[in-house]
């Protein structure tokens, strides 16, 4: 029997290695999962840690302030930020130094946008939330690029959003179809799940061409299918997303932040993507 060459091993495995690929990359940071792969093991693509006393640049960026609603005080200032013993603190606090920022408020958050974004898959986060009036924690995904147009049309994933001091989480999706023409219903875009705010809980999503399955410490709570014979937008989760985690205070619906109960955290200790 004829031996393999060197070169000839190493094509084989190299194919091999591209064939056990759960993603095709496109372009420099987009992981776009494979047809079918939903129905095989996940394998981990992307993750922090937090092990490091910095953040890691490469796959974060800190969220500059904007005008939405859940923008008006977010801050690169290093006092909404903090790494410590494998996990990031992100703050809302209040504005102590009004002459370099007039705002009242500051909140600390951190988005992927630019440097990593995914379609289709899993993604799990694991953090604890802290509590106070007009708080508003936030793990959510936007579209990296408008392959619909502006905002609504490619649509808004909401993974977890906490109010002030409820004990129970909102999943949600938003979009064209539920904001403009109102289908809130058809079918139904968000649900609430029960959860233990002193404990360190995971909240997770998974997401096929078909549905997205949004899930509390494993367990599915709420699904988002995809369906048939309706307006095309209702489903603009076919392209590549990028993810949002973010301490916001105020905002219409929390309303307004009490200086007392500040400052207000929310403690990540690890993010993790699979497909």
């Amino acid at each position: 029997m004829t031996k393999a060459t060197p070169s000839l091993l190493l094509l084989l495995f190299l194919i091999a290695a591209c064939v056990s690929k759960p993603y095709q990359k496109v372009g420099d940071y987009s992981y776009v999962q494979s047809a079918n792969r939903q129905h095989k093991g996940w394998k981990l693509i992307w993750q922090d840690e937090f092990e490091s006393n910095e953040l890691d640049t490469s796959k974060w960026t800190k969220i500059p302030p904007n005008q939405a609603d859940w923008g008006n005080y977010m801050t690169i200032d290093d006092r909404c930020y903090a790494i410590e013993d494998g996990k990031i603190y992100l703050k809302g606090i209040q504005n102590n130094d009004l002459k370099s920022d007039e705002r009242p408020f500051l909140t600390g958050g951190i988005y992927t946008k630019g440097k990593f974004a995914f379609q289709y898959g899993k993604i799990e986060i694991h953090a604890k939330l802290e509590s106070a009036q007009g708080a508003w924690p936030a793990m959510w995904m936007l579209s990296e690029h408008k392959k619909y147009g502006n905002y609504p049309k490619n649509g808004e994933i909401d993974i977890m959003e906490h109010i002030n001091f409820e004990d129970k989480v909102y999943q949600t999706t938003h979009s064209y179809y539920t904001l403009d023409l109102k289908q809130t219903q058809n079918p139904p875009h968000g649900g609430t799940a029960n959860f233990d705010k002193e404990a360190f809980n995971t909240f997770g999503l998974e997401w096929s061409p078909d549905k997205l399955v949004f899930t509390l410490n494993g367990k599915e709570t709420f699904v988002y299918p995809r369906i048939e014979n309706v307006d095309k937008s209702q489903w603009p989760y076919d392209q590549p997303f990028y993810l949002l985690i973010d301490m916001q205070l105020e905002g219409s619906w929390v309303g307004e932040a009490d200086p007392e109960d500040l400052p207000v955290q929310m403690i990540v200790d690890w993010v993790r993507v699979y497909q």
